[in-house]
C-alpha cells in the first residue's frame, strides 16, 4: 500500500521536528517537504502534490487561510488540515470555507492527529473533537436562551401574527401602512428578541408557543 505523502507548513522548527518524527515513525505516512513560510509551502505543494498538507494557519506574511486558498488552486488533488492553537470554531470554519478538509488544535493528542489525516486523505472532512465539543456548548445555550415575548412591543406582535398568516414582509407593509424597511427592521428585532436564526424558526416557535 502507498505511502500517504505530507507536506509540513509550521513556522516553528520544534514543532516541524515533532511531526515529522512521528509521522515517519508509522509506516503509513511519509513526509515529503517542510517549510516554516506560507508561500513556500505553496510552491512545495505545487511541484511535489502531496496527498495531505498540515498547515499552521497564524504565520506571516503569508496566513494559513490565504496559503490554503492558493494550494486548493496549484495542487487540487492534496487536502488541506489546519492547525492552530486556536479552539474557536470560527477559525475551523474559515479554513473549510477556503478549500480545507481538517481541522485540529495544537491541544489535540497524537492519536487524533493520525486519524485526521487518514480520514481527510480518505475524502472525509474532520473537526476535532475541541472544537465539535465547542459548537455543541454553543448549540445547547442557544436552545436553553430564555424566549421572552413579553420583550415584543404591540407593533411586533402583530407582524407575527401576519406572518404566521403566511404574509411576504411587502404584504405586512401594505396590511399596516408602513414601509417595507420598517418591516424588516421589525422581523430583524424579533428574531434577535427571541434569539431565533431565520424566519423558519420563527414560524416554528409561533406555532409551538401557539402566538
Amino acid at each position: 500500500m502507498d505511502k500517504i505523502t505530507i507536506l509540513l507548513v509550521d513556522d516553528h522548527k520544534l514543532i516541524r521536528d515533532s511531526w515529522s518524527f512521528l509521522l515517519n515513525s508509522d509506516p503509513r505516512f511519509q513526509v515529503i517537504g517542510e517549510t516554516n513560510t506560507g508561500s513556500e509551502g505553496v510552491e512545495i505543494a505545487k511541484n511535489k502534490k502531496p496527498d495531505v498538507v498540515l498547515m499552521d494557519i497564524n504565520m506571516t506574511p503569508l496566513n494559513g487561510f490565504e496559503a490554503t486558498r492558493m494550494i486548493r488552486k496549484y495542487s487540487p488533488g492534496s487536502k488541506v488540515i489546519g492547525v492552530s492553537m486556536h479552539s474557536m470554531p470560527v477559525y475551523a470554519k474559515r479554513m473549510l470555507q477556503v478549500g480545507a478538509m481538517g481541522y485540529v488544535t495544537k491541544n489535540s493528542s497524537k492519536e487524533e492527529m493520525l486519524f485526521a489525516i487518514v480520514q481527510v486523505e480518505g475524502g472525509k472532512k474532520y473537526l476535532c473533537e475541541e472544537v465539535k465539543n465547542i459548537l455543541i456548548e454553543q448549540e445547547l445555550q442557544e436552545e436553553n436562551s430564555p424566549r421572552d415575548i413579553n420583550t415584543l412591543s404591540r407593533r411586533e406582535l402583530d407582524i407575527i401574527q401576519l406572518i404566521r398568516e403566511g404574509l411576504s414582509s411587502k404584504e405586512v407593509a401594505s396590511e399596516l401602512n408602513i414601509s417595507l424597511k420598517t418591516v424588516e427592521v421589525h422581523r430583524y428585532n424579533i428574531l434577535k428578541k427571541l434569539n431565533l436564526k431565520n424566519t423558519a424558526a420563527l414560524v416554528n416557535f409561533i406555532n409551538t408557543h401557539g402566538l
